[in-house]
C-alpha cells in the first residue's frame, strides 16, 4: 500500500488513470498531507479526477480541506465554483471561523456564496454572521441569500433579525417571510401582520400564506380586524388562512357577529379560481354555512370529474352532509343538472340516518323525487333508500317492483324485500324475476325468494325444477339445496343425473352442504367421480377433501390418474393434506410428468405425506438441473426431517 508521500508523487504524474485512482486512494487513506494537491487538481478538465478529488476532499474534511478550497470560490470557471460550493457546504462547518470571515469580503459574489455554505452547516456559530449580512450588506442579492440559508438553519434565534428584516426590498422580503414560516416563532406574527400595511398585493398574499402555515391563533384577531378593508383577493386568502390555522368546527365560537360577516366573506371565497382558496371556505361554511352555501358548494361539486376529482369530491360531499338537508339540495335533486343530482343523492345518502322510514326527512325527500328523478338518478335514489329501509318503506318498493322495468332499480327494489325484510307478500311480483332478461336480476330474485323461504316458495322451486328450460332448472336446484337438501333429496338425486353439468354441480354441492346423513348423499357424490365434466369432477374431489376419510383415500387416489391434470392436482392437494402414505407410489410416478405444475404438487404432497419411499424420491430431484424444483425439493425433505 502507498503512503501519503507515494500519493503527492502520484498525483503529478502525467497518465490521468494515475491521478484519478491515487486521488481516490488519498481520500481513502484520510491522507491530510495530499489536501491542497486534491484541491488544485479540481481545476483539472478531466470529469474522472474532479469526481474522485470531490469523494475524497469530503472523505478527509478538517480545516485544510476548509481552507484549502475556500480559494476555489474565486475561480473564474462555473463548474469549479460549484464544485468548491458543494464540498464546502458539506465540510465547512469542521471549519467555521474561515467561512465567518468571508461574510465581510469585498467582493460582493463571495459574501453571496459564503451566505449560502452556512446555511448548510447547522451550526449555531453561522447565526450572527448571516444576520450581519440580512441587515446590513449594501447588496441585495447577498441580503437575499442571507435570509434563506436563516431559513434553512431553522433556528429560532435568527427571528429577531428575520423580524427587522421584513421591510426591506421586496425581493429580499420573499426569502425573509420564507424563513420566518420555516421557523415558525410566535414572536413573528405581529412583524407580519404590521408588514401588511406597506406591502405590496404579491408581499401581502405571501403573508398571509406564511401566517396560515405557521398556524398561530395569535394572528386570526389581527387577520380578521383586516378583512374588511382588504381587496376581494386578498381577503379570499386571509379566509384561507383563517379556516386553516382555526379549522372548521372553532368558526362556531366566533361572536355572532363575527361569525356572520366571516360566513359572507366565505361565500365569496367559494367564488374564487383558486382550489385552496374554495376548499378552506367550504370547509369553513360546513359550520356556519346555510342554504345560500349549500347551493354554492353544490354547484362545485357538481363541476368536478367522479374519477379524475374523487378525493376532492368526496371530501366535499362531507361537508355538504355536514350543513344538512336544505332547499338547494332539494332542487338539485330535481334539477336539470344531472352531475348536481347526482351529488345531492350522494349527500343526503351521508344525511339519512342508519335506518330509514318514511318519517325520515331525508329518505322522505329522496323517495318523493324519485319519479320525477331521471333514470342514473333513480337508481342511486333507490340504492340509498334500498340500504337503510324498513318495513315502513315497503309501499314504496312494492309500486317499484310493479311499476319500474329498470333491471338495476328493480334489484334493489328486489333486495329490501326479499333479502331485507323477507316479505311472503311480494312472492307473486319477484319470482317471476327470474324470467328477467339479465342475470344479476334473475340472481337477485333468486337469493330474495330463498331469503323469505316457506312452503310456497319451496313448492314454486319444485315446481320449477320440473321445467324443460336448463336455467330455470339450475336456479331450483341451487334453491332447494339451500331450503332443504335432505326433504328435497329426490330431486337433488335427479338432478345429479341432469344432462347439464352446471346443474350436476350444484346439486353435488348442495348434498355435500346439506349436514345430513352422509351415508344418504355420499354414494350420489362418489358416482360423479366418473362424471364427463371436468367441473364436476373437481367439485367432487374438493367436497372428497372437505368430508376425508379411509372410504375417501380409494377414490382419490383413483382421481390421481383422471387425464385431466387439474383434477389430478386436487387429489394430491387432499391426500397429501391428510398425509394419506397408500398414495406416495403414485405421487412419485408423477414426479416425471410432462406438466411442470404437476409435478411441483406432487413434491409439496409428498413432503406432507413423508415415509421413507418419499424421501428418497425427493432426494433423487434434488438432483435435476432445475433450481424451482430441486427449491421445492429441499422444502418438502425439511418437513419430513421435522416430522
Amino acid at each position: 500500500m502507498a503512503d501519503c508521500t507515494d500519493y503527492l508523487a502520484l498525483l503529478s504524474s502525467d497518465n490521468k488513470e494515475i491521478v484519478r485512482e491515487s486521488a481516490f486512494r488519498a481520500g481513502e487513506d484520510n491522507c491530510v498531507e495530499a489536501v491542497p494537491k486534491l484541491a488544485e487538481l479540481l481545476k483539472t478538465n478531466h470529469l474522472g479526477i474532479q469526481e474522485a478529488v470531490d469523494s475524497s476532499l469530503r472523505k478527509i474534511g478538517g480545516r485544510e480541506t476548509v481552507e484549502a478550497v475556500i480559494p476555489l470560490l474565486r475561480s473564474d470557471e462555473a463548474p469549479v465554483r460549484n464544485l468548491a460550493m458543494d464540498i464546502l457546504r458539506e465540510v465547512g462547518n469542521q471549519d467555521m471561523p474561515s467561512l465567518i470571515d468571508l461574510i465581510l469580503d469585498e467582493d460582493p459574489d463571495i459574501r453571496i456564496f459564503v451566505a449560502d455554505i452556512l446555511g448548510s452547516t447547522g451550526n449555531l456559530l453561522a447565526v450572527q454572521p448571516l444576520c450581519e449580512a440580512l441587515l446590513k450588506d449594501p447588496e441585495v442579492n447577498v441580503r437575499y441569500q442571507a435570509a434563506v440559508s436563516l431559513g434553512e438553519l431553522g433556528m429560532e434565534d435568527a427571528t429577531p433579525c428575520l423580524n427587522k428584516a421584513i421591510n426591506d426590498e421586496e425581493w429580499v422580503q420573499y426569502s425573509v417571510i420564507e424563513a420566518l414560516t420555516k421557523i415558525g416563532h410566535t414572536s413573528s406574527v405581529d412583524a407580519l401582520v404590521k408588514a401588511l400595511d406597506g406591502a405590496s398585493d404579491l408581499v401581502a398574499s405571501m403573508i398571509i400564506d406564511s401566517l396560515g402555515e405557521m398556524g398561530n391563533v395569535k394572528a386570526v384577531t389581527m387577520l380578521l380586524k383586516r378583512m374588511a378593508d382588504a381587496p376581494t383577493a386578498l381577503r379570499n386568502k386571509i379566509v384561507k388562512a383563517i379556516v386553516k390555522i382555526l379549522g372548521g368546527k372553532s368558526l362556531t365560537l366566533l361572536s355572532d357577529e363575527e361569525r356572520e360577516r366571516f360566513r359572507q366573506y366565505l361565500l365569496v371565497a367559494l367564488q374564487d379560481e383558486d382550489e385552496e382558496i374554495q376548499d378552506a371556505a367550504i370547509q369553513g361554511l360546513a359550520y356556519v354555512g346555510g342554504e345560500e352555501a349549500s347551493s354554492g358548494i353544490l354547484k362545485i361539486a357538481g363541476g368536478l370529474d367522479q374519477d379524475r376529482d374523487q378525493d376532492r369530491l368526496q371530501l366535499i360531499i362531507g361537508f355538504l352532509a355536514q350543513i344538512g338537508l336544505t332547499d338547494a339540495l332539494k332542487q338539485g335533486l330535481l334539477g336539470e343538472d344531472q352531475d348536481v343530482a347526482r351529488v345531492s343523492v350522494q349527500v343526503l345518502s351521508q344525511i339519512a340516518p342508519e335506518a330509514c322510514t318514511m318519517e325520515d326527512c331525508v329518505c322522505q325527500v329522496l323517495i318523493e323525487a324519485f319519479w320525477k328523478a331521471a333514470l342514473p338518478v333513480q337508481r342511486q335514489i333507490v340504492s340509498v333508500v334500498a340500504a337503510k329501509g324498513e318495513e315502513r318503506s315497503k309501499d314504496f318498493f312494492i309500486r317499484v317492483l310493479n311499476e319500474h322495468e329498470d333491471g338495476t332499480v328493480l334489484k334493489s327494489a328486489v333486495y329490501l324485500l326479499g333479502e331485507k325484510l323477507r316479505l311472503p307478500e311480494v312472492v307473486d311480483q319477484i319470482f317471476p324475476l327470474m324470467d328477467h332478461q339479465y342475470d344479476d336480476v334473475k340472481e337477485a330474485a333468486l337469493e330474495a325468494c330463498i331469503a323469505i323461504d316457506g312452503p310456497e316458495v319451496e313448492a314454486r322451486f319444485q315446481e320449477m325444477f320440473r321445467s324443460e328450460e336448463p336455467i330455470r332448472r339450475l336456479m331450483a336446484t341451487y334453491a332447494l339445496g339451500k331450503l332443504g337438501p335432505m326433504e328435497n333429496l329426490d330431486i337433488l338425486t335427479q338432478a345429479v343425473e341432469d344432462e347439464i353439468p352446471d346443474i350436476r354441480k350444484v346439486a353435488v354441492e348442495a348434498l355435500a352442504a346439506s349436514g345430513g346423513d352422509e351415508a344418504v348423499w355420499r354414494p350420489l357424490i362418489l358416482h360423479r367421480l366418473s362424471d364427463e365434466s371436468k367441473d364436476v369432477r373437481l367439485t367432487v374431489i374438493e367436497i372428497m377433501g372437505q368430508h376425508y376419510d379411509e372410504e375417501m383415500a380409494p377414490h382419490l387416489i383413483d382421481a390421481l390418474n383422471d387425464e385431466d391434470d387439474w383434477v389430478k392436482i386436487r387429489a394430491m392437494d387432499a391426500l397429501g393434506e391428510h398425509a394419506t402414505p397408500q398414495a406416495a407410489p403414485l405421487m412419485i410416478d408423477m414426479l416425471n410428468n410432462s406438466n411442470r405444475f404437476v409435478v411441483m404438487k406432487a413434491i409439496e404432497a409428498l413432503g406432507n405425506i413423508g415415509g421413507s419411499e418419499a424421501f428418497s424420491a425427493l432426494l433423487e430431484v434434488t438432483n435435476s438441473d432445475e433450481y424451482e424444483l430441486v427449491s421445492a425439493a429441499e422444502d418438502a425433505i425439511s418437513k419430513i426431517q421435522e416430522m
